[in-house]
This record gives structure tokens, C-alpha cells and sequence, in this order.
């Protein structure tokens, strides 16, 4: 079974900086997309960054020039680099895949922006 696994959440300082990592296990091969939403209790779960498998990425306009997603399918790591951080960036952070139709989701990693 499919099966993606967040780290890297914590705590930090506005401005500051943070990394995740997602790393995929299971039957995943070429999916048509990865990447990364989040979600704070209450509110829906919203796009941060969404890769295409061949194609460009799209980041929320809340995040555009202050974070940056990758991907290695083939090593079966996704990554978000998360920069000049915001109070509002505060959320459960979720690796996202897509494959046959079918959306897979990591268990989510806490980010805390705070002073």
C-alpha cells in the first residue's frame, strides 16, 4: 500500500526558514502529480504547491516567491523549502500524490510560525 511520511515540521521565528520532506513508500511509479497542502483546524485543507508529473509547478499565491517544491520521483522524496515565514503559514503541513486517479496522503508535520 502507498504510504507518505512527512518530517521536518517544528517550531520557528517569522522570517525564518524551513524544510519538509515527504518520503513515499508502496507501490508509487510515476505518479501524475506530488506535493504539498495544509490545513488549520477548522479551515478546509488548501494548496500550497502542486507538482505535475513532466510539468510546472503551481504554489498559492500566498506562498509564491517565498517557498520552492521539488521532487525525485525515482528516489521517491518530495521536498518544500519554506523561506521568509509567516505567522499565517501556521498549519499541518500534508504530502500529497496522485497516481491513477487516485490522491494519497501523508499523516501531516505541525508548523508553527511564532516570535
Amino acid at each position: 500500500q502507498v504510504q507518505l511520511v512527512e518530517s521536518g515540521g517544528g517550531l520557528v521565528q517569522p522570517g525564518g526558514s524551513l524544510k519538509l520532506s515527504c518520503a513515499a513508500s508502496g507501490s508509487i511509479f510515476r505518479p501524475s502529480a506530488m506535493g504539498w497542502y495544509r490545513q488549520t483546524p477548522g479551515k478546509q485543507r488548501e494548496l500550497v504547491a502542486v507538482m505535475p508529473n513532466g510539468g510546472d509547478t503551481n504554489y498559492s499565491n500566498s506562498v509564491k516567491g517565498r517557498f520552492t517544491i521539488s521532487s525525485a520521483i525515482a528516489k521517491r522524496t518530495v521536498h518544500l523549502q519554506m523561506n521568509m515565514l509567516k505567522p499565517e503559514d501556521t498549519a499541518v503541513y500534508y504530502c500529497y500524490a496522485q497516481l491513477s486517479g487516485t490522491s494519497y496522503w501523508g499523516q501531516g508535520t505541525q508548523v508553527t510560525v511564532s516570535s
